[in-house]
């Protein structure tokens, strides 16, 4: 019997991870400060970035990730190095083997690049992801050729799935993903055009929401098939689905993701009432939390607890989606849910649960949902 076959279905379960951010360099570090309720969204004012003041979550101007590394590797790809290098840490697992995959996840990478650099052949190939996706690569020493995702804001929850079902499918027994993204002067004005920047902290699912922050940040999870990790938490399912509505608003009526959500729960063969908290895009712009809030009470979700993580971290885009599950995990793992920081008064048409403050209690399941431009969505499911 061929080792494809033999392991097809497999159940898939998370050895180690790596929250990086500006609240710290490690998952525990970054739980600890959310259960104090501490926020990396401060206002910055960086005439590099924005000619005005601006909130966002960013790492200092003057730190260098990687000690010494900054003219070998941009501070996207120090980053990853990072948050990988942190994550392996915590496992024995191989890099080298040629069971093993690398997945990258970002939506903007080097494209700060553009700022400063002339615009040339050279640096179309440097600012390329493929590039930046082989510079990790060959750093760590992974054999077979990265895997990239960059699918708007969903990247990191559709970069998980994708592991996920490398590793069902038989194809690895591990997968090593990681992702990042850098706030930059291109990435700023660009939601600044679309008027989606909130003046202060943000306010997910909140009746005086007014637009999103922004944040840098990386975070890494590796996941395995192999069954001596049994007793971890375990990617039981997901999905993604899409609106084809509008390049950047998505579907009023949530219907798209509400199926996306339903199908992750058929593949983690979960219903409804076996979800016990949601941990929510929630990028408190009007039509996102709305639309989320729809797609909520379309599943029968809408008693379930929910938070946004948003306001701690800001919008980490491409690490966004593996940010809050790490997050999450954590979650589940402590038994603790975090609160949905900046919420106060209900600002959605249809009724949800939001966590308002710390919420103890015996978690088994998590759903963790994203969407972005273009109109995708995704849907994951993990848990004990």
């Amino acid at each position: 019997m061929s080792r494809v076959s033999e392991m097809t279905e497999a159940d898939v379960f998370v050895v180690a991870d790596n929250v990086f951010s500006p609240l710290g360099e490690a998952t525990a570090e970054n739980f600890s400060k959310l259960t104090q309720n501490i926020s990396a969204v401060r206002s910055h004012n960086r005439i590099k970035i924005s000619s005005k003041p601006f909130y966002a979550s960013l790492f200092s101007s003057n730190e260098s990730i990687l000690k010494g590394a900054a003219h070998k590797y941009t501070k996207f790809e120090q980053l990853l190095i990072a948050s990988i290098d942190n994550a392996i840490q915590g496992c024995t697992l191989n890099i080298r083997d040629k069971n093993t995959v690398l997945i990258i996840s970002s939506t903007k990478g080097n494209i700060s690049l553009l700022e400063t650099e002339a615009v040339n052949e050279s640096l179309r190939k440097r600012i390329a992801l493929s590039t930046s996706a082989k510079i990790v690569s060959e750093h760590f020493g992974f054999v077979n050729q990265p895997v990239i995702i960059s699918n708007a804001c969903i990247s990191g929850v559709l970069a998980i799935i994708t592991g996920m079902r490398l590793l069902q499918s038989g194809q690895f027994e591990n997968a090593v993903i990681a992702g990042a993204d850098v706030i930059s002067k291109f990435i700023l004005s660009g939601f600044e055009s679309f008027q989606a920047l909130s003046p202060d902290i943000c306010k997910p699912f909140d009746k005086h929401r007014n637009g999103l922050n922004l944040g840098e940040g990386a975070g890494t999870i590796i996941l395995s098939a192999n069954k001596k990790h049994r007793q971890n938490i375990k990617i039981k399912g997901g999905s993604v689905s899409n609106d084809a509505n509008h390049i950047s608003g998505p579907s009023r009526t949530g219907r798209e993701l509400a199926d996306a959500i339903k199908k992750a729960m058929e593949d983690a063969n979960v219903s409804a009432s076996d979800i016990d908290f949601i941990s929510a895009h929630g990028t408190a712009t009007v039509y996102n939390d709305e639309m989320e809030a729809n797609a909520f009470n379309l599943t029968g979700l809408q008693s379930i607890p929910l938070n946004s993580l948003k306001g701690y971290y800001g919008h980490t885009l491409g690490a966004a989606g593996l940010i809050e599950s790490i997050i999450s995990i954590q979650s589940i793992k402590e038994n603790l849910v975090l609160p949905t920081l900046g919420f106060s008064d209900m600002g959605t048409t249809q009724p949800l649960n939001i966590c308002t403050g710390l919420l103890p209690g015996n978690f088994k399941n998590c759903l963790k949902t994203a969407s972005g431009f273009g109109g995708c969505n995704a849907a994951l499911i993990f848990g004990k």
